[in-house]
C-alpha cells in the first residue's frame, strides 16, 4: 500500500546527515531563502541544465535539514545502531500540513490485525452488534416457548386437561350408564315376563278339561318323504338325447290322443292280473327286435344296434281304477311292482333301457317318462323322468349289464285324497324313493297328470340301441319284495 506523494518519495529517498564521530555539532537553523522575482525589466536568463540539477539538489538537502532531528552522541559501540525514534512507518501524524511526517498510517491497527472476537467493544463495521447473542436474550423470541409452565404442568383449566372432578366411573351420584334404581327385573316382583307363581299346570292338579291332542293335528314330519334335489333337472341328457323334431312329434301325437277314461276290465283281463300274466304290445314304429313269452309272468326280449327309441307297454294294467283305487279298497293302499334283469351280453357302453309306467295311450315311438302321464328311471345317466322331455334329474348310477332292477309305485288313501310314491331297486335292495308330489319347480317341472291314481296305469320299458334283457312279472322270481305285496 503507497502513501504520500512522488515529492514525499524523493524526501524520503535523499541521503540523510551523518553523524559525527568526535564531538556532536549543533544542527543550524536557517530561513529557507526566498525566491526573488526578476524585475520586469530584466533579460531571461536560460539556465544549464546541470546546474538546474544541482540547484534542485541542493533544496532538498536544505529541506531534510530542517526536518531531521538533532543528532545524537555515538559511542563506538553502537555504529551501526538505528536512529531514535519510532521508524517513519510507525511516526504519528503531525497537524502541519507541511510537514513530511504527515504521510503516517492512520490510528488503530491495520484492517488485517482487527480482532475476531464478537465481544470486541470498538466500533467496526464488521463487529457483532452489542448485547449478548439472540440465545442468551431474557427479552421475548420468536421461537422461545411462551412463558409459563407447560401445559402439561399448569394448574389452572386447559383444552386437553379432564374435567373436574373424579371420572364417571367413580361417580357417586347419578349417572348416564349407572343401573336404575331397584332391583333387577329378574328380581321384581311384578315382571310381567316371569311365570305366575306356582307349579305350572301340567303339575298341578288335574283338571276336569280334557287336554289339547295336539299330537293328532301336527303330523310327525320324520314320516315326510326326503325333500327334493333342488336345481337338479338338466336340459340335456349327458348320455343320450332324441332331436327336438322327435320331441315335438311325441307332443303333438298326445296332444292329439288325450288321457282316456279308465276302462272296465272283463273277467279274462282280470284273471290275467291275479296270475300275473301280463302281456306285451310290441311297438310297431322303429323298433328292430324281438319280443318272446317264457312262461306266465316272465319274458325275454332282444333289440339290435340300430333300434331306435321305443316303448313297450303292457296289458292289462298293472293298475286299474276300477280294480285297485285306494279309496274304493278296504285296506286302502295298492302296491305294483316288475323287475328286469339285463343280460350280460359282453357289450361295452351305455345300457340303454328304461323302467316306468305310463298312463294311457301313449306314444310307442317315445321313451317313457318324456311326455304326459308317465314315469320311468333311464339306465343310460340314471335320471329320473316325470313328463320330461329335457334332462331329467339326477337319481342313481347308471345300469350296469348283469343285474336286476326293479320299480314300483305305492298308492295310498289320506282323508280322501291318494298319495303316491315310486321307489326303486337294485339287485333287490331299494336304493331310491320319491313322492310323486314332492316339491319342484315350478317354472320347469310339468303337471304329473295321468299318474295320481285316477287313471289306469301300464308297464312301461323303453329301449333305444342293442340290448337283452327279461322281464319279470312272477313275484316268486323277484329279488326284492314290496312290503305288503
Amino acid at each position: 500500500m503507497c502513501f504520500g506523494s512522488s515529492k514525499d518519495k524523493d524526501i524520503f529517498d535523499a541521503e540523510g546527515p551523518r553523524p559525527s564521530y568526535n564531538q556532536p555539532q549543533q544542527p543550524s537553523y536557517s530561513s529557507p531563502p526566498k525566491a526573488s522575482v526578476p524585475p520586469a525589466a530584466a533579460p531571461s536568463y536560460q539556465m544549464p541544465l546541470q546546474q538546474q540539477q544541482q540547484q534542485r539538489q541542493n533544496q532538498h538537502q536544505q529541506a531534510s535539514e530542517l526536518s531531521a532531528p538533532p543528532p545524537v552522541e555515538l559511542s563506538a559501540d553502537n555504529d551501526f545502531a538505528p536512529p531514535p525514534g519510532p521508524p517513519p512507518s510507525h511516526a504519528r501524524p503531525s497537524s502541519n500540513r507541511g510537514d513530511v511526517s504527515s504521510v503516517g498510517l492512520p490510528p488503530g491497527p491495520p484492517p488485517s490485525f482487527q480482532s475476531n472476537n464478537p465481544f470486541r467493544s470498538n466500533n467496526d463495521e464488521f463487529a457483532p452488534p452489542p448485547g449478548p447473542p439472540p440465545s442468551h436474550r431474557q427479552q421475548d423470541n420468536d421461537f422461545a416457548p411462551p412463558p409459563g409452565p407447560p401445559p402439561a404442568h399448569r394448574n389452572g383449566a386447559d383444552d386437553l386437561a379432564p374435567p373436574p372432578g373424579p371420572p364417571p366411573s367413580h361417580r357417586d351420584g347419578a349417572d348416564d350408564f349407572a343401573p336404575p334404581p331397584g332391583p333387577p327385573p329378574s328380581k321384581r316382583q311384578d315382571d310381567y315376563t316371569q311365570p305366575p307363581p306356582g307349579p305350572p299346570p301340567s303339575h298341578g292338579e288335574k283338571s276336569s278339561k280334557p287336554e289339547h291332542d295336539w299330537q293328532s293335528v301336527v303330523p310327525d314330519t320324520s314320516l315326510f318323504p326326503p325333500p327334493p334335489s333342488f336345481f337338479s333337472g338338466f336340459e340335456r341328457s349327458p348320455a343320450s338325447n332324441a332331436t327336438e323334431a322327435e320331441a315335438e312329434h311325441g307332443e303333438q301325437w298326445c296332444r292329439d290322443h288325450p288321457l282316456s277314461a279308465p276302462i272296465q276290465l272283463d273277467h279274462h283281463a282280470i284273471e290275467a292280473l291275479n296270475t300275473h300274466n301280463i302281456r306285451l304290445m310290441e311297438p310297431t314304429t322303429g323298433f328292430r327286435g324281438s319280443l318272446k313269452w317264457q312262461a306266465p309272468g316272465v319274458w325275454s326280449a332282444k333289440t339290435d344296434s340300430q333300434s331306435l327309441d321305443n316303448c313297450i307297454i303292457g296289458y292289462p294294467p298293472m293298475y286299474s281304477v276300477t280294480q285297485h283305487s285306494p279309496l274304493a279298497s278296504p285296506s286302502g293302499r295298492k302296491t305294483i311292482y316288475y323287475e328286469v334283469l339285463i343280460r350280460n351280453d359282453h357289450k361295452h357302453g351305455d345300457v340303454c333301457l328304461a323302467l316306468g309306467y305310463t298312463a294311457l295311450p301313449y306314444p310307442s315311438f317315445r321313451m317313457p317318462g318324456w311326455h304326459r302321464g308317465s314315469l320311468a328311471v333311464h339306465g343310460d345317466d340314471g335320471h329320473k323322468f316325470i313328463n320330461d322331455r329335457w334332462g331329467g334329474k339326477t337319481f342313481t348310477d347308471p345300469f350296469r349289464r348283469g343285474e336286476t332292477y326293479g320299480i314300483g309305485m305305492t298308492f295310498t288313501a289320506n282323508n280322501g285324497r291318494i298319495e303316491v310314491d315310486i321307489f326303486f331297486t337294485r339287485q333287490g335292495r331299494e336304493t331310491g324313493r320319491w313322492n310323486l308330489h314332492e316339491e319342484g319347480d315350478s317354472e320347469e317341472d310339468l303337471p304329473v297328470t295321468g299318474l295320481e291314481g285316477f287313471h289306469d296305469l301300464s308297464c312301461a320299458i323303453g329301449t333305444y340301441t342293442g340290448v337283452e334283457f327279461d322281464i319279470i312279472f312272477d313275484p316268486n322270481r323277484w329279488l326284492h319284495r314290496p312290503a305288503g305285496y
